[in-house]
């Protein structure tokens, strides 16, 4: 192991307070432990939890607060246990850095589930008693279980986005065995989520419908992404034309929505996923009831899972759609993100802009 230590300065850009603004800020990562491995990252997409954590929404934030779980770059030191990875290697790391890794959730491989509860990469506590900061920062520090290796020849770019989006769409979908060629998809909500669930459902072998309330974005849903149907989903007629034809379904978006009419669209046993998060889920348990139907919730994945579907997309060439921007552009790619104008995700050349 190097000499790499806390007394480094790390450079960020880091929120001071619930206006969210983001600016330079220096500091320093805990020192290279025995299991860990340093990190120089060269990619971070930008999620929207970054919104809520650096505007407080949850009112626990820490400030000052330096987002980003969607981590990718090179491997500059290891610990001296350190097995599964070597200075130079492409690694990615995404929503939590750390678990007690004795719980029945941890020994299954599902870290995220943490009995303890999972540290988060960024505002959550670190082992050294510090507050965790992501990745819109020079380099990073996390113990080598809650790093992934990005497939060789994979853009790292593209992979940043599959470290959360990616991988909360996937999880559900393998967990309710949305991969059966064939069957039926709808996916709910069409941003960065949605349309890697178009991306996964083709791959799977579904046929996928796509629910907006944006006819705008019917020709991207169909042309760029595969779609086989585009449906608006505030136009009734199009919607009780499809009663009871899918077998899943995946919602994606944040906003409140009326859940019966999706619920009416599902098959006898049909599985409507929750991964946004609204602020009230409402419908009429008959439609749940009578049609032996299921409404299920999931965040992201385990270690184990992550890192099977960073290889399942290099296998089968899923890229998320991505917009490239410099770190000096990240408060303006927020206040983006927040209006929905991206196609569908930002990525922060952390590399090329954070000097």
């Amino acid at each position: 192991m190097t000499s790499a230590s806390a007394e480094e300065n790390c450079l960020g850009w880091a929120a001071r307070d619930p206006s969210g603004f983001l600016s330079p800020y220096k500091f320093s990562r805990r020192t290279v432990g025995s299991d860990d491995v340093l990190l120089d990252i060269l990619f971070c997409g930008i999620c929207f939890a970054d919104i809520v954590w650096t505007r407080n929404k949850h009112g626990h934030s820490k400030y000052p607060l330096v987002p980003g779980h969607e981590i990718v770059g090179t491997v500059r030191d290891v610990g001296t246990n350190v097995k599964h990875f070597k200075v130079g290697d492409h690694v990615g790391v995404g929503t939590y850095v750390n678990s007690c890794r004795k719980c029945e959730y941890c020994n299954d491989g599902l870290e995220v589930h943490c009995s303890k509860g999972a540290v988060y990469t960024f505002d959550g506590i670190d082992v050294d008693g510090t507050v965790t900061k992501g990745g819109y920062s020079s380099y990073i520090v996390v113990h080598e279980r809650y790093c992934f290796r990005i497939p060789e020849n994979y853009p790292l770019a593209s992979a940043a986005p599959l470290l959360c989006a990616g991988i909360t769409v996937y999880t559900p979908m393998m967990r309710h065995n949305m991969n059966q060629p064939g069957k039926s998809l709808g996916v709910i909500g069409l941003g960065g989520l949605g349309h890697l669930a178009v991306k996964f459902g083709k791959a799977f072998g579904l046929y996928v419908t796509v629910f907006s309330t944006s006819i705008s974005k019917r020709e991207e849903a169909l042309k760029l992404l595969g779609a086989d149907n585009f449906v608006v989903s505030s136009d009734e007629q199009q919607m009780m034309a499809l009663g009871k034809s899918f077998d899943f379904m995946i919602n994606t978006a944040s906003g409140d929505i009326p859940f019966d009419p999706y619920l009416s669209l599902l098959k006898t046993a049909g599985i409507l996923v929750l991964v946004g998060f609204p602020t009230e889920v409402k419908f009429s348990p008959g439609n749940l009831v009578l049609g032996m139907k299921s409404i299920v919730g999931s965040v992201t994945g385990g270690t184990k899972q992550t890192q099977e579907m960073l290889d399942f997309c290099a296998s089968h060439k899923i890229y998320p759609e991505i917009e490239i921007v410099p770190i000096q552009y990240a408060n303006e790619a927020l206040e983006r993100l927040i209006k929905k104008d991206v196609n569908y995700r930002f990525v922060i050349d952390v590399g090329n802009s954070l000097k």
